[in-house]
C-alpha cells in the first residue's frame, strides 16, 4: 500500500521512486535500526559533489579552480542542505527511533542535511545519473541563478542586512516571542522587525538560528515584493 506521506513527498521532490523500499530506506535513521540511510547519504554526498561541480564547471568557464571550489562548499554545505530539505519538507516523512523523535530529531540541521544526501544517493542508485543531476538541479535551481562568481551564497540574515545596508536603512531586529516545549524538544518563535514595514515577520523552528533566517527570509521576499 502507498504511503501517502511518502507519495507527497515524491510529488516535491520531483522524481517516483519506483521502489519503494528505496525510498524508505533513503528516509530511515539509523536510530530507527538498520537497514538505514548511512550508506545512501555517503553514496548521495558524492553524487551531489559531481553534479553541483560539474554544473558550476559549465555556468562559469572563466572561473578559477580556488572559485569554483568555495561556490560548491557554499552549495554542498549542511545548512545549505537543511534548507533545502526544509522546502521540501522531508521532515516529517523521516523514519527514527523515539527517542530520536522525542529530541526533535526531524527538525535537526545535520539529520535533515543527511536525509537529503541520502535521497539523492537512492535516485542515482536507482535512475542513474543523468536522472539524478536533472532532479538535484531542479531542487538548486533559485541557487546557482543567484550566485556570484565571487559572491558564494549567503545565509538569508546576511543577505537581509546587505540588502538594508545597501539601502542605508537600520538592520533588521530579531526577538525571541515564545518558546513552546521542554528543553529537549522545544520550539521557538522569533519576530524580525525590519525598517518600512510595520508588521514582524514571524518564525518557529527548533532553535533560534534557524528561526532567524527563517523570518529573514519572509522579510527579503516582502522587500523584493514591494519593489516590483
Amino acid at each position: 500500500m502507498t504511503n501517502p506521506l511518502h507519495q507527497a513527498l515524491e510529488a516535491r521532490l520531483g522524481y517516483q521512486f519506483s521502489d519503494s523500499k528505496l525510498l524508505k530506506r533513503a528516509l530511515t535513521h539509523r536510530s530507527f535500526g538498520s537497514p538505514n540511510n548511512e550508506r545512501l547519504e555517503f553514496l548521495g554526498d558524492s553524487v551531489l559533489g559531481a553534479v553541483i561541480g560539474h554544473k558550476l564547471f559549465e555556468q562559469f568557464p572563466t572561473a578559477a579552480e580556488g572559485q569554483l571550489t568555495r561556490l560548491r562548499a557554499s552549495l554542498v554545505k549542511g545548512d545549505t542542505l537543511a534548507l533545502i530539505a526544509q522546502e521540501l519538507d522531508i521532515g516529517p516523512c523521516l523514519i527514527m527511533g523515539e527517542g530520536e523523535l522525542k529530541s526533535g530529531g526531524r527538525e535537526r540541521e545535520s539529520i535533515l542535511a543527511d536525509a537529503v544526501e541520502s535521497l539523492i544517493g537512492g535516485v542515482y542508485l536507482e535512475s542513474g545519473f543523468e536522472a539524478c543531476t536533472q532532479v538535484v538541479l531542479n531542487w538548486y535551481a533559485g541557487r546557482l541563478q543567484k550566485l556570484q562568481l565571487d559572491k558564494p551564497l549567503k545565509d538569508a540574515k546576511t543577505q537581509l542586512q546587505e540588502m538594508l545596508q545597501a539601502r542605508g536603512e537600520v538592520l533588521p531586529e530579531y526577538d525571541i516571542i515564545q518558546v513552546d516545549g521542554q528543553a529537549h524538544n522545544q520550539s521557538i518563535t522569533v519576530s524580525c522587525m525590519v525598517p518600512g514595514i510595520a508588521t514582524p515577520f514571524q518564525a518557529t523552528a527548533r532553535n533560534r538560528k534557524q528561526a532567524e533566517k527563517q523570518a529573514a527570509a519572509q522579510a527579503i521576499e516582502a522587500i523584493r515584493g514591494n519593489n516590483d
